[in-house]
């Protein structure tokens, strides 16, 4: 499966990227230089000349290329039935996104005298929304293969305590690609803030845009790294590099837990996806071992941290101790 899915990856990703530079060379007699690249309420507002503007739908297409392949080969994003669904989903999806969008800009500047002539029909930017939404919801719905086994507790690692041992285990999972991401945020943010006590123009006309980028970079480190602690007292999780703030499931209410192998492509990307107290959270830093733990009421939390079987072995020695007592 894995060496099939990039066997297609690289030839239709190859295929789209040729598709993306031929449709262009092939219009370039009936398309003005520069082309209008955006529009507003009243028109297009802004253009690029016409090598230029084959540019940005590359580079967005090829890094996510690049990325949907290092997953598949990698990642193990293709083992469980909802990261195929979604990896094969992206594949499509995003292609049919790129193509869209380079084409709709060609449709726009199609046969106009000047880029301030391109008119870009009202209906354009929902179409090509939808025929992505519609393609990557049918690539994945046929991708997705057989149901994944389920996971049940004859599957939960165990782990035997003598009478009155106590013992306490402590693990972690750090993502050091978020992490840099969070400090190149941080400084960015903070240099806005020097500009704008300088009371540069620059400043002016860019801290409404990288002011915000403060909290959101401490929200990134956070969630960047994580610290996972088994004990009697049950399960706590902590974030970042103080394991603070936190959240904690009680012994009592875990049925049983079990080490498994999640992408974050299953649960919706990387970070925190849920809220505590609903059912079903997913901590998610990284993809690959996770430890997966069942609540007493039917709820279900996906943490992402390294030698998960042993917490989850822990875990289920204290859940048998509780039920028992």
């Amino acid at each position: 499966m894995k060496r099939t899915a990039v066997t297609v990856a690289l030839v239709w990703g190859t295929l789209v990227c040729a598709a993306l530079v031929a449709g262009p060379l092939a219009l370039r007699d009936r398309l003005p230089d520069p082309l209008a690249t955006h529009w507003d309420s009243a028109g297009p507002d802004s253009a690029m000349s016409f090598d230029t503007s084959l540019v940005p739908s590359l580079i967005i297409w090829g890094v996510a290329w690049v990325l949907l392949i290092v997953a598949a080969a990698h990642g193990g994003v293709l083992e469980r039935q909802g990261g195929r669904a979604a990896w094969w989903g992206f594949l499509f999806g995003g292609s049919v996104f790129a193509l869209g969008v380079s084409g709709s800009i060609l449709l726009a500047n199609l046969d106009a005298a000047d880029w301030r002539q391109a008119a870009l029909p009202g209906w354009m930017i929902p179409a090509v929304l939808g025929a992505a939404i519609a393609a990557g919801a049918l690539s994945g719905f046929l991708g997705r293969g057989g149901p994944d086994r389920p996971v049940g507790p004859e599957d939960a690692p165990t782990m035997r305590l003598r009478p009155g041992q106590r013992a306490v285990w402590a693990g972690r999972a750090t993502n050091p690609w978020m992490l840099s991401l969070s400090m190149a945020m941080l400084l960015a943010g903070v240099i806005s803030v020097g500009f704008l006590v300088l009371g540069t123009p620059v400043g002016e006309a860019v801290w409404a845009v990288l002011l915000p980028l403060l909290p959101l970079a401490l929200i990134v480190s956070l969630v960047s790294d994580i610290r996972v602690r088994v004990s009697p007292d049950g399960l706590r999780v902590g974030f970042g590099p103080f394991s603070w703030p936190a959240f904690r499931v009680p012994t009592e209410k875990i049925a049983w837990a079990a080490a498994e192998r999640h992408n974050p492509l299953e649960v919706g990307g990387w970070g925190v996806r849920g809220l505590p107290g609903t059912g079903r959270l997913a901590v998610m830093v990284r993809g690959g071992e996770c430890l997966v733990v069942r609540r007493a009421d039917g709820g279900r939390l996906i943490v992402s941290v390294d030698d998960a079987e042993r917490a989850a072995a822990l875990l289920n020695a204290y859940a048998a101790e509780t039920a028992a007592a």
